[in-house]
């Protein structure tokens, strides 16, 4: 047992025990001064040894005795109640949710786009109801933005900086800090297969689905392609919901089409009126499962049984001393 405030505690012990202290002084005081007329009195010490005033004599002696245990006894536990005892407790909460990714495509031929994009992540954030989400971006190559949470005050704010880099003239804005190392641009597979990366707890079976903002316009050899990205999204139980601002009769959009449907997920154009309603519908359409967090040590209020020993002595203290002034 940890005491929160033990000062506060030995506070009240010594202020308690003074005022004992100068209650006994000033009944003894009392005491005194009651006894002596009795010096007056004839045979006063012949009184005194009579059988019945010495049980008297030792039952007051007792009586004074138990008063003080009993003081001690309430004041120490009003002590340790005054102190807050404190127990420790590991608690590893539980959340019932879904992850979700971000996964967006900010290649040149994104650009008129990305920022409306940003727009709808960020619609689509504030209709979810504790998911998990996070961000990947990839044009050459896939940065990761943030992982995976359910801070929505931090996932909003990200998204907000993220849509303003986009209003940029010369410098390449700083979220795009290593999109550009691969060897072409726009590299779709890739990027698919580093946001399926982007998943924890492997172990665990859980509501996994990605949203994938791209035009799927190709520049350079990918290391995954989008099938084959698909293909391993799929064999993971991950859904891929596709966001595609261009036009879905191209062959780029029909091959985006059927890589997010093969997972199970489905496929949107940007300015589809419903675009955000469907998303979020398909995605909270999935069953949500339990995730343990971080176990954390948290400090809480273990009284115990003081504050009621404190009363019980209280109040034994309150019956002994009346009877012992009747």
């Amino acid at each position: 047992m940890a005491l929160e405030i033990p000062g506060l505690g030995i506070a009240v012990a010594v202020l308690a025990v003074a005022a004992i202290v100068v209650g006994v002084l000033r009944a003894g005081r009392r005491a005194r001064a009651a006894a002596a007329p009795a010096r007056t009195v004839v045979a006063a010490e012949r009184v005194r040894a009579l059988p019945s005033v010495a049980r008297v004599a030792r039952r007051r002696i007792v009586a004074s005795a138990g008063l003080v245990v009993l003081a001690a006894g309430a004041v120490g536990a009003a002590a340790i109640v005054a102190a807050r005892p404190m127990a420790e407790q590991v608690v590893a909460p539980e959340t019932r949710n879904r992850d979700v990714m971000l996964c967006l495509d900010v290649s040149g031929s994104m650009t008129d786009v990305d920022a409306e994009v940003v727009e709808l992540f960020d619609s689509l954030a504030a209709d979810f109801e504790g998911e998990r989400i996070g961000l990947t971006i990839f044009n050459g190559s896939p940065v990761r933005i943030f992982p995976l949470t359910d801070d929505y005050a931090f996932v909003r704010d990200q998204l907000s900086s993220m849509r303003d880099s986009f209003d940029y003239v010369d410098e390449v804005p700083e979220h795009w800090i290593g999109t550009l190392n691969g060897t072409g641009a726009s590299l779709v597979g890739d990027g698919l297969a580093a946001c399926v990366l982007g998943f924890d707890s492997p172990d665990v079976e859980r509501s996994r689905s990605i949203i994938l903002a791209t035009d799927n316009e190709v520049n350079g050899a990918e290391t995954v392609t989008l099938d084959d990205a698909a293909a391993y999204a799929r064999s993971l139980g991950v859904r891929v919901y596709a966001i595609d601002p261009a036009d879905s009769a191209s062959d780029e959009g029909l091959a985006l089409q059927a890589a997010s449907t093969s997972t199970g997920g489905a496929y949107f154009g940007l300015h589809d009126a419903t675009t955000v309603e469907s998303v979020v519908a398909e995605v909270q359409a999935q069953d949500a499962t339990a995730l343990r967090g971080q176990a954390t040590i948290v400090r809480v209020d273990a009284p115990g049984p003081w504050p009621l020993v404190a009363a019980v002595l209280g109040l034994a203290f309150v019956v002994v001393a009346w009877r012992v002034r009747a």
